[in-house]
């Protein structure tokens, strides 16, 4: 574990004073972590449940699985390659961009003690 964190942690000493396009990127999503993580889950569970549908299923199948109160659009022996879970990993993050860049903005503009928290 040292091994993993130590040279990374080492990266971020050095790479936390370069000033580019993809450290302004990035640091979108650190100003809003808890925004971002809520958004990504129901982002990604709602297109579980589209390529559920799209695999030809039912929602009556999807919901004949409800396990601790949710859905369960899973079906098991199916699934995707890992690229396509790559592409779908790409699309969540780039799609949520613009909401936690405005959301950050807007925490910037409005100084309230419960944006803190978000």
């Amino acid at each position: 574990m040292c091994m993993t964190i130590g040279p990374a942690i080492l990266f971020v000493a050095w790479a936390g004073t370069v000033k580019n396009g993809l450290t302004r990127f990035i640091t979108v999503y650190g100003r809003v972590p808890f925004f971002y993580y809520v958004l990504h889950f129901f982002l990604i569970h709602t297109l579980s449940a589209l390529f559920f549908l799209a695999r030809g299923h039912s929602v009556a199948e999807g919901m004949s699985g409800i396990s601790r109160g949710f859905p369960n659009f899973i079906v098991p022996g199916e699934g995707y390659s890992l690229w396509v879970v790559y592409a779908v990993w790409m699309f969540v993050v780039l799609s949520l961009y613009p909401v936690c860049k405005w959301f950050s903005n807007y925490k910037q503009i409005h100084r309230q003690w419960w944006l803190s928290y978000l």
